[in-house]
């Protein structure tokens, strides 16, 4: 799922292509991507976009009249900048937005239909759809606002960050980033971190969101953002199972649960302790390895 550093770099590319231009028209090639009724799609037509705006993980493209075209990326969603009028083409096309210079396509790849076109008016509206999670790009964000938002309940660190009600915008690619920065478990509990361990969280968090998504807005800047994905090769631990960790070297390990995992370095993050994959230590039983040691030996058997 595209996440603050990728939505950033959207809101980049959209900026200088469609901010004070004239939406001429809204094309549907999936009636199941408009989540709403009223107001009608028609009724954005026609009008000039004002403003851009990032809601946790969605895009808000703001016209005339206080109405806002608020897509929801979810996991397999991306956008395109395609020439004018172009087509919508194929089985993952699903909306098309045409302004005078190039049309704004959305896609999805897969079976699924997930993501989605809200239209609301007013920020009232706007403020509904938000989850309501803490916004670490905030003027007044603050180590105690940030460990306020997820100590709300007792989580592992890996929930907290990805849950949208508690911190906006992280998701599984970036939580695992900011873990491994901050040397700290993914299965840790939120009410168990020391006083050093909610430092170092908050200074992982914003350097690791802050990294990416100058990264991602500077090639954005460049080009539109075609590519978006959550594996990035000089990543540290995201999608790098088995590789080298760049701090100590040892194999990056995982815990797989349902369509996601979480990547993780034993050495750096849990003291050496392989932590249990569902899957894995159901069919090993008391033969899971603990430590790294363990888990070699189990391989070269």
């Amino acid at each position: 799922m595209p996440e603050l550093p990728d939505i950033s770099a959207y809101l980049k590319a959209l900026e200088s292509r469609i901010l004070g231009q004239t939406l001429e028209h809204v094309r549907l090639a999936s009636v199941f991507v408009l989540r709403t009724v009223d107001p009608p799609v028609s009724t954005a037509e026609g009008k000039t976009v004002t403003a851009l705006r990032r809601i946790g993980k969605r895009i808000a493209i703001g016209v005339e009249d206080d109405l806002w075209l608020v897509i929801h990326l979810m996991i397999a969603g991306r956008l395109h900048w395609k020439p004018p009028l172009a087509k919508l083409a194929g089985r993952n096309a699903l909306l098309a937005l045409d302004f005078p210079h190039g049309t704004l396509t959305l896609t999805e790849a897969g079976s699924q239909r997930r993501a989605s076109l809200h239209v609301l008016r007013g920020e009232q509206a706007l403020h509904d759809i938000d989850p309501g999670g803490y916004d670490l790009f905030s003027p007044d964000t603050s180590l105690s606002g940030f460990q306020a938002a997820l100590t709300r309940e007792n989580r592992t660190l890996k929930r907290a960050l990805t849950d949208p009600r508690l911190i906006s915008g992280v998701g599984n690619a970036y939580s695992d980033e900011i873990l491994h920065a901050a040397h700290l478990s993914p299965i840790a509990l939120t009410h168990k971190l020391s006083d050093n361990d909610w430092e170092h969280l908050f200074a992982a968090t914003l350097s690791i969101l802050i990294l990416w998504t100058n990264r991602l807005t500077a090639e954005a800047g460049k080009e539109f953002p075609e590519k978006v994905t959550a594996f990035r090769p000089d990543m540290a631990v995201h999608g790098r199972y088995g590789q080298p960790c760049p701090r100590c070297g040892q194999p990056i390990q995982r815990i797989r649960y349902a369509d996601n995992e979480t990547n993780y370095c034993a050495q750096c993050q849990t003291g050496g302790k392989v932590l249990a994959d569902r899957s894995l230590s159901r069919l090993l039983g008391k033969d899971w390895p603990r430590t790294l040691d363990e888990l070699e030996a189990l391989k070269r058997k």
